[in-house]
């Protein structure tokens, strides 16, 4: 189905144990044009995949017709991961890990690019509060890690993108306001946030207001159901007011979908909400 101005595509953890060709196969037949990878779908340690299962996971995506999009789901998978925690050692550990992923991502591209790829930072369970930080303490940690990984981002021509995330998960970043003042306190054109409909649901302002007033910052959307299911009629999210503001603004980026519930089944879910989603795109001005 057209999909207009926008490329869209899919994270691939509602795959599963599928084989990760079969899973591009897949995305591919239903119609989307990307693909976005949490780590852990290819190894529970990603950064110590050996390259040459990184080039042969980037030769796949390639030949099935698919773009590798970037990752998400940074720091799930390796035991012991926390990025704002008073252990300086776990912490110091933690931040090596997103490091290595920016080096994975810059790997998973294809060959003839020397930049791209997004680096999602949401992982609620790794970032929030521990050890009776306070939540100003964890945010100033959270900077100082994210101001730590800027050469090797730079390096790889990777961007990092700074997750909002909502009340219940997190309490640290709750609000694309505040993920938009850290991209301004880092000023780094390699790190910039990103919308996720789903996080964005203890907003007090519209969604499009949100986007428009932060859109020199936003380089990625995700599009998904407020309650983490996946886009489709009976949803009841309305996602054209984003999708309108974002191509009045000639959006380039991507538009990935992220679900939580797999229980649809991934066909379904990729085959219903691309029909959905083209349904929305077709009916913006």
């Amino acid at each position: 189905m057209p999909t207009g101005p926008f490329h869209l595509s899919v994270c691939n953890e509602l795959y599963e144990r599928r084989d990760f060709r079969e899973t591009c196969q897949s995305i591919k037949r239903a119609g989307w044009d990307g693909i976005e990878i949490a780590p852990f779908t290819l190894l529970q340690d990603a950064t110590k995949l050996p390259l040459a299962e990184r080039h042969q996971a980037r030769d796949i995506i390639i030949e099935e017709g698919l773009k590798f999009v970037g990752l998400h789901w940074l720091t799930v998978g390796p035991q012991g991961i926390h990025v704002t925690t008073p252990d300086d050692k776990v912490r110091q550990r933690s931040w090596d890990y997103v490091r290595g992923l920016a080096d994975l991502c810059a790997d998973l591209r294809p060959a003839d690019q020397d930049s791209g790829g997004v680096l999602v930072f949401g992982s609620p369970a790794q970032r929030r509060t521990t050890d009776g930080a306070t939540r100003d303490e964890a945010t100033k940690r959270f900077i100082d890690g994210v101001a730590s990984v800027i050469p090797q981002l730079e390096a790889n021509g990777v961007t990092l993108l700074v997750e909002a995330l909502p009340i219940d998960q997190c309490d640290v970043i709750q609000t694309l306001d505040e993920a938009a003042s850290i991209v301004d306190q880092l000023a780094s054109p390699n790190v910039q946030t990103m919308f996720d409909s789903h996080n964005a649901i203890d907003e007090f302002e519209s969604h499009a207001v949100l986007v428009a007033r932060h859109w020199n910052k936003i380089r990625h959307i995700h599009v998904n159901e407020l309650d983490g299911s996946h886009p489709r009629l009976e949803g009841g999210y309305d996602f054209k007011p984003v999708l309108q503001a974002a191509k009045d603004r000639n959006y380039s980026g991507w538009v990935s979908m992220e679900v939580f519930d797999f229980s649809p089944g991934a066909e379904h879910i990729v085959t219903e909400s691309m029909a959905y989603l083209g349904d929305q795109i077709a009916q913006l001005d």
